[in-house]
């Protein structure tokens, strides 16, 4: 894997973890949303990761497919937002204006202390993410300077 190779991994990681902290971040917001885009309820969502496979003109791509080793990766990417069907939880206030007859409000199914939980890892992925951009930016430096000399 080259210097560039490692750039561009994190950077795909990055742009994923960033829209990971984004769905969660609007999860929070809506809580309290009786009224979701859909209708109904917000139902909270969750985003899966996939591989990006590296291109097949590379020589490790090559080599892989004839051996049946492991593809080489290029990063990873958002595969989906999923769409959390599960219930939500009953609140009973008769003067809500989404109360059903019996006077029960169904509430979006988000629990803060998962969304907060999926908040931090996905905030450590990042820094993770960006520390390892610094390294390859410090090897390159370094690399450039032994060049000089």
């Amino acid at each position: 894997m080259g210097f560039l190779d490692s750039i561009r991994i994190s950077a795909s990681a990055l742009t994923a973890q960033r829209l990971r902290m984004d769905v969660t971040a609007n999860n929070v917001a809506n809580m309290e949303s009786t009224r979701g885009p859909e209708g109904g309820r917000f139902r909270r969502q969750m985003v899966t990761f996939r591989a990006l496979p590296a291109g097949p003109s590379t020589f490790a791509a090559l080599f892989n497919r004839r051996t049946g080793a492991t593809p080489p990766t290029a990063g990873v990417g958002v595969d989906r937002i999923l769409t959390d069907n599960s219930p939500g939880r009953l609140v009973f206030d008769p003067r809500h204006p989404d109360a059903d007859d019996d006077g029960f409000v169904e509430m979006p199914n988000v629990n803060l202390v998962v969304e907060m939980t999926d908040m931090v890892a996905a905030t450590r992925a990042y820094e993770a993410n960006v520390t390892v951009l610094n390294a390859a930016k410090s090897m390159a430096m370094r690399a450039i300077e032994i060049a000089r000399r």
